[in-house]
């Protein structure tokens, strides 16, 4: 089974999209950092993506998440993640973290041991991003880390397939087309 990464700015439509692909029969993985924000708010940590150890509790989660989510039936044609440690190596730049021994030996692994396909669809902003309690962010903010992300991902050696603004079924349509081009391959 392939694993292939679906990233992009924040509010992109990355877990539209990856909602989307669910529910045509493909097996999926959540994001990471979302999943941390969440907890750590909920213990009262209002920002915790502005502490170093924030992310070293996101890699973590995507390494466990990595292992069990690949444990879907070998039926699957692939498994969709949102995010990967190369988002997170981008995150860490982003907000002036340095890369931290966690981090920068999970992407040695996945490098290593060609975790990832070396395609990764790249989902582009909408126009605008909305705020929430784990993205406060704004638009402008965004494009700034999308061109950072696609940065870190072309610097990593990752090959990025674009998946264009537009409807929903347009962009769940490019990345099955481009599914088919990548299984002649």
């Amino acid at each position: 089974m392939k694993r292939y990464i679906l990233t992009g700015t924040p509010g992109a439509g990355k877990t539209t999209i990856l909602r989307s692909l669910a529910a045509l029969g493909y097996a999926t993985v959540e994001e990471a950092a979302t999943a941390v924000i969440a907890d750590e708010q909920a213990r009262g940590d209002a920002e915790p993506w502005t502490r170093p150890s924030f992310i070293d509790k996101v890699v973590t989660l995507q390494r466990l998440r990595q292992t069990t989510g690949t444990a879907h039936p070998p039926d699957r044609p692939a498994v969709f993640f949102d995010r990967s440690p190369v988002c997170t190596h981008a995150l860490s730049t982003y907000v002036g973290h340095p890369v931290s021994p966690a981090l920068s030996a999970e992407i040695d692994r996945i490098t290593r041991e060609q975790v990832y396909d070396p395609h990764v669809f790249f989902v582009r902003n909408l126009g605008f991003c909305e705020p929430t309690e784990a993205r406060r962010i704004s638009f402008e903010e965004s494009l700034e880390f999308e061109r950072l992300h696609e940065r870190t991902y072309r610097d990593f050696g990752f090959r990025l397939i674009d998946v264009p603004a537009g409807p929903l079924p347009e962009r769940v349509t490019t990345i099955r087309a481009a599914l088919a081009r990548l299984a002649d391959l």
